[in-house]
């Protein structure tokens, strides 16, 4: 992170505080690589939070430039009008994703809107803060095709899937996740809503081991795959996405409907499309949906992949 890098970043940050939007948003995502030498860094808008995160360690002289470079910036006409209350530096490289808290109030937790939906997040004590904002097209896809249906949210988090889902008509939503302490953040989510949680089924499952029920609460009309590349212990991309699609058939109605994800940089669409080919082959690739413009990649397939099937 040279100083070239570091100017550019303020020059990018001033310009993205200048055209804020009303809601939650990345306002900078390095990660896209369309910067050299802020590969490592993305800083998100959250209402009134300004959370820059490093992915990857940097030298100390490096580190105590980009601080000064973001106080520096606090004390711009920008960020005076931009209604910011705090700004905090996440150190994601590190195991217990350190917080500082480099200017205004101190912060852990704030409820942030999306779509006009609302959604708590946990800030300082994991890595994740509850809320992938690469996903907003895809729950903003689940919400305009969730009407009168019975959903399948797997790899369920913070159930962000489920509250867009129920936003939009379903009838009922079965989230699994084997952290139990993510779907209670879930169950959060849905209240903040005014949500009936009585149309809300939550399962603190590891899957694999879970198939009986969640069988037993379909056939599903519409089933949404979203996992981490890697979980210690119960889940491998690359080892068992198979497993899943190979039992897509006996979860789904007739004609029901997959939304399929994948965010390893390392892994392409074909991932997908080929092993739906393979293991469930009566399903059909429909599209792939496209990623919020402030995800830009300079390789669109090192991105989000949200791909839909169809079954029939």
């Amino acid at each position: 992170m040279n100083p070239d890098a570091i100017t550019t970043l303020e020059q990018q940050l001033t310009s993205a505080l200048e055209h804020l939007p009303d809601e939650v948003r990345r306002i900078f995502h390095g990660r896209g690589r369309r910067w050299p030498g802020l590969e490592q860094v993305t800083v998100d808008w959250l209402q009134g939070v300004v959370l820059v995160s490093l992915f990857r360690e940097v030298a100390e002289d490096e580190l105590a430039a980009l601080r000064a470079m973001l106080l520096r910036l606090t004390e711009s006409p920008v960020w005076q009008r931009s209604g910011a209350r705090s700004l905090l530096l996440q150190h994601r490289y590190l195991l217990e994703s350190t917080v500082e808290l480099l200017w205004g109030e101190a912060v852990d937790e704030c409820v942030v809107s999306e779509g006009g939906l609302r959604f708590k997040l946990d800030l300082g004590k994991k890595q994740n803060n509850g809320l992938f904002l690469d996903m907003r097209y895809g729950r903003d896809w689940v919400r305009a095709n969730a009407q009168g249906k019975r959903v399948l949210n797997l790899f369920a988090y913070t159930c962000g899937f489920s509250v867009a889902a129920i936003q939009g008509g379903a009838e009922h939503v079965v989230n699994l996740d084997m952290a139990s302490s993510a779907l209670s953040r879930g169950r959060e989510n849905h209240r903040l809503n005014g949500h009936d949680l009585g149309r809300v089924s939550f399962l603190g499952h590891e899957l694999f081991k879970s198939w009986g029920k969640v069988k037993k609460t379909g056939p599903y009309d519409l089933v949404i795959i979203d996992p981490p590349s890697f979980q210690k212990g119960s889940f491998a991309l690359t080892r068992d996405y198979q497993k899943i699609l190979r039992r897509l058939p006996e979860l789904l109605t007739e004609d029901g409907v997959v939304l399929a994800c994948v965010n390893d940089p390392a892994i392409g669409p074909d991932f997908l499309v080929q092993g739906m080919a393979v293991e469930a082959p009566e399903l059909r690739f429909v599209e792939r949906l496209e990623n919020p413009p402030e995800f830009a990649d300079i390789d669109e397939d090192a991105g989000l992949k949200a791909l839909v099937f169809r079954r029939g």
